[in-house]
């Protein structure tokens, strides 16, 4: 996220400086390039160090930690400029940092299973949900075309179809649901239903729609159109 807004705002000031000054599109890329280019391992760092302090609470990348990895790597950075990184990354995302992701809403909907006394294989499961996450973001557009045909019984969706289906695609929750789904029928078929209907319960998203996205899903791991 900070790469993109930290371009999008390189590349409006860099346009009007271009203008101001008489410059060619060209000039003017180079020197974005070089901007970013420059300074990319620092901004790295600065986002690793900022994500381990929203998330490991006892065992976060300090700045000594950070400038010695940096050190290693041939870079003279001082802690102040450490610093000034991290604040840079922040007001870049205009302090915006607590952002859910789907693993997010995947371990909770895990946790709330399991409150429940859902019967599930706690540890198996959320591993099987990290694989399917990355496999899932690996073959996105494949898997969500699958999806919409299947939601729309018809293989040549039209663009007011496809639009409307944008809102899908970006609903974490039916996302995280579908992949917990998923990961019980590989793991475990025998209580796949209860827990289809358990998750039905929790967040309201129909058995339907929750077979749909894991037919999507399975469909392109095991390669093969049969229901």
């Amino acid at each position: 996220r900070f790469m993109i807004k930290q371009v999008e705002q390189m590349c409006k000031s860099s346009g009007e400086e271009a203008k101001s000054f008489g410059q060619g599109q060209g000039s003017s890329w180079n020197s974005l390039k070089d901007q970013i280019y420059n300074t990319f391992v620092l901004r790295l760092v600065s986002c690793v160090q900022l994500a381990s302090k929203l998330s490991l609470h006892y065992n976060r990348v300090n700045s000594d930690t950070a400038l010695k990895f940096l050190q290693s790597l041939k870079y003279s950075y001082t802690k102040q400029e450490l610093l000034e990184s991290e604040l840079t990354v922040l007001e870049t995302l205009q302090f915006q940092t607590n952002v859910s992701t789907p693993l997010a809403y995947v371990e909770l909907l895990l946790e709330v299973l399991g409150h429940n006394r859902c019967l599930l294989p706690a540890k198996p499961l959320h591993q099987m949900c990290l694989e399917l996450l990355d496999f899932l973001y690996l073959t996105r557009d494949t898997i969500y075309n699958t999806l919409l045909k299947i939601a729309v019984e018809n293989s040549t969706p039209s663009k007011l179809q496809v639009a409307k289906f944008l809102t899908v695609k970006e609903d974490s929750m039916l996302l995280a649901v579908g992949i917990i789904s998923t990961s019980m029928f590989i793991l475990d078929p025998g209580h796949w239903k209860e827990v289809v209907e358990h998750l039905n319960c929790i967040t309201g998203i129909t058995s339907q729609s929750t077979f749909e996205f894991s037919y999507a899903v399975l469909k392109h791991i095991i390669g093969s159109t049969t229901p």
